[in-house]
């Protein structure tokens, strides 16, 4: 009895033991396929994505929170500066010489007694300062004007960088459907021209090229497939997704050609980007620095008061009044800074040179954002120009392909000639569709210049 149930018992584990290990294969069997999913990202999404992750753009907004918050920190420069001070001491012996060189000391014991209390409550709230408050005031404002305006260009910049890296993906994965195809008929060509040659109707010279070009397109397919990974972790860091996720793009509706406008359009536009309205506040900015510095000139008038708790009566020190006593004062002062008006000449000379410095910075951008826009106008209309030629000249790389194949099937040609034509209509193949993602970034390149990638 004793033995059969320890026969059942050891049944009983094995099947348990059987049903976890079933459980387990099974639960690291959805892991496994959930690890496996590739998730498929839009241009759109991937944009969105961006503009709430990129640490770039979320740089630029605490930036921007900073700026906002030093304008509150200058506009507390009017408020009145409040101190209050004690102090608790002993006073030493008074030692008087009525004579010369020491000569003749006496000493006293100050009355009542070597204690002294003191407590003070003072208030200093500027009235006039030249006009230095609210010129500071004026450009943390300014300050934070061009913060703004620097979130817009990183977010635009970010975005265009985001969509250089997904249109790149985009080129190389249909570089490698084109590689795809063109091992595939490289491998068919090996067979025949193996059959070729043991009919012996080819050389052996004719083997060795046709495996060389087979083994060329391999090459080219494992470099193409690690420079997508490559460029899929770019846009993982870009987007910061997690390091496990496993992403591609969705092309759907990529390619759409959009119109180009005529370029006093994109000119207009261009005269009021991002860049040019950071140089323009920044010019301001140095012009306020400049009042700001001027107004060292003007004296500073502010309005004060103190009250204090002191003991002993020391003001009255000959009377040897031993008592707690309280005094205070209020009124209006006014200081001015002499040396100002020599020392503040050169601050004066060195601020406008920066202003004109910024002016002339300034009249750079704007060169340089004018010879951007024309350049990239430019651009645009010729790749659009060449898309009719990279359509054309496709059919005759596919029509020269079939006449050569053809002709090669009938051992009329060397297979030199077939490599040719395979190539040129791989090249022709990757031209065209090239050509329109070339297209589609020339396009994002000028709206980005234009200031019009959010519009």
């Amino acid at each position: 009895m004793f033995l059969k149930k320890r026969v059942l018992w050891s049944q009983a584990k094995i099947n348990f033991s059987k049903n976890a290990l079933l459980l387990f294969l099974f639960f690291q069997g959805i892991m496994s396929v959930q690890a496996q999913l590739t998730t498929a990202i839009s241009l759109n999404d991937a944009l969105k994505i961006a503009k709430e992750n990129n640490k770039t753009i979320q740089k630029s907004h605490i930036e921007q929170r900073i700026s906002e918050q030093e304008i509150a920190v200058t506009k507390d420069l009017r408020l009145p500066e409040l101190n209050f001070n004690a102090m608790y001491s002993r006073l030493s012996d008074l030692t008087e010489y009525e004579g010369s060189f020491f000569s003749d000391k006496h000493t006293y014991t100050p009355q009542p007694g070597t204690v002294i209390y003191d407590a003070v409550t003072n208030f200093d709230m500027p009235i006039y300062a030249g006009n230095r408050i609210n010129n500071a005031i004026k450009k943390s404002k300014e300050e934070n004007e061009i913060a703004k305006i620097k979130v817009e260009k990183t977010q635009n910049d970010i975005q265009l960088q985001v969509t250089a890296t997904f249109l790149a993906i985009y080129k190389m994965m249909e570089l490698q459907k084109i590689i795809s195809e063109s091992i595939k008929e490289e491998q068919e060509r090996l067979k025949e021209v193996k059959a070729f040659k043991t009919f012996g109707t080819v050389t052996k010279n004719e083997v060795l090229r046709s495996e060389l070009q087979l083994s060329d397109r391999e090459l080219n397919s494992l470099t193409n497939k690690k420079n997508i990974r490559i460029a899929l972790q770019d846009l993982k860091t870009l987007l910061q997704l997690p390091e496990e996720a496993e992403i591609t793009i969705d092309t759907t509706g990529l390619l759409e050609i959009a119109p180009l406008k005529d370029y006093d359009f994109y000119f207009k536009e261009t005269l009021q980007n991002e860049e040019m309205r950071i140089s323009s506040r920044k010019v301001d900015l140095k012009k306020t620095e400049l009042k700001m510095i001027k107004g060292n000139y003007y004296p500073k008038v502010s309005f004060f008061g103190n009250y204090n708790l002191k003991y002993p009566d020391y003001m009255l020190f000959t009377l040897n009044r031993p008592y707690l006593y309280t005094i205070g004062q209020i009124g209006v002062e006014a200081t001015y800074n002499l040396s100002g008006l020599y020392k503040n000449k050169a601050k004066v000379q060195v601020a406008n040179l920066k202003v004109e410095l910024q002016e002339n910075d300034s009249e750079l951008v704007k060169n340089e954002m004018v010879d951007k826009v024309f350049k990239n106008h430019t651009q645009y209309q010729e790749i659009l120009d060449k898309l009719p030629v990279t359509d054309k000249a496709l059919d005759l790389a596919n029509e020269n392909y079939r006449i050569v194949k053809v002709k090669y099937l009938n051992q009329l040609v060397l297979i030199t000639e077939m490599v040719d034509a395979d190539n040129a209509l791989l090249q022709a193949k990757f031209n065209k569709i090239s050509t329109r993602i070339d297209a589609a970034m020339k396009h994002y390149e000028l709206l980005h210049t234009a200031g019009l990638l959010n519009k």
